[in-house]
């Protein structure tokens, strides 16, 4: 191992047994601090890969996320939030995890140590070479992510592959390594806290931002929501109320003839 696994090294704090409630609490939020700092430093990268993604999806590609445990989760949850929110297809934005759907709720044993795994579930999916495939790992080790990349390179798939350790197998196997160095977790090893949450907001700034890239959000709405109940069928009401200066009454029934906020903003009064 020729570089610093990070997300083993001890916590910075110590003898948490011993520590009041009020103790604990205040010092992982004084960790949690240091993650959008993390961020912020690959946020070039992550440019790279919204503006290949938007590039690809204009031309009908997808976007693919693996990974096991946490990570995987965290892609799923992703992919999840996408075609309510702006009104894409489920199988444009696609998250795998290892071992499964049942795996999103409970551990199953060893299926993150399958290299061959995760390109046989990307073939479910026909993985194409428009489509883009990012890995997420913390460790930067995952095999299931790593023999996910490795096959996926071969067949001329976009890599890329987030990852809490710079320097990891899963950052120099990729094509757009977004490697955030989140420091030591509070729990020693616990990746789900720290390099989690970093994972968790680069998905948020990875999804949204290619979205609005390609035109599924205006001003600053969801006007392609799915208006699936009536909470978001309010929100769809005031989206045209404002967007078109008319009363909620009169918005109301324009949402209800043309069915999405778009097409209601686009046809006007």
């Amino acid at each position: 191992m020729d570089y610093k696994k990070i997300t083993e090294t001890p916590s910075n704090h110590d003898n948490l047994e011993h520590l009041d409630t009020l103790s604990i609490l205040q010092k992982m939020n004084e960790e949690d601090k240091k993650v959008a700092d993390a961020v912020a430093e690959v946020i070039p990268q992550i440019t790279k890969l919204v503006d290949a993604l938007a590039e690809r999806f204009e031309k009908g590609g997808r976007l693919f996320y693996i990974g096991a445990g946490t990570s995987g989760r965290l892609g799923i949850l992703d992919a999840s939030e996408i075609p309510p929110t702006y009104g894409m297809p489920h199988e444009r934005v696609v998250g795998l995890i290892a071992g499964g759907d049942q795996a999103i709720r409970k551990s199953v044993e060893h299926a993150e140590d399958d290299t061959q795994q995760a390109w046989k579930d990307l073939k479910v999916h026909g993985i194409t070479n428009i489509d883009v495939l990012v890995g997420i790992a913390a460790s930067g080790t995952t095999p299931y992510v790593l023999g996910g990349i490795a096959d996926a390179k071969k067949n001329g798939v976009l890599t890329a592959g987030i990852t809490n350790n710079p320097g990891s197998p899963l950052a120099k196997a990729t094509d757009i390594p977004i490697e955030m160095n989140v420091g030591p977790e509070f729990v020693t090893g616990s990746t789900r806290m720290k390099s989690g949450t970093s994972q968790k907001l680069a998905l948020n700034m990875i999804s949204t931002a290619l979205m609005i890239k390609i035109g599924r959000v205006k001003g600053n709405k969801m006007v392609n929501m799915q208006l699936s109940n009536n909470k978001l069928v309010d929100r769809g009401v005031r989206y045209v109320s404002e967007g078109l200066g008319i009363e909620y009454a009169e918005a109301e029934k324009l949402l209800e003839k043309h069915g999405s906020v778009k097409a209601a903003l686009d046809a006007g009064v």
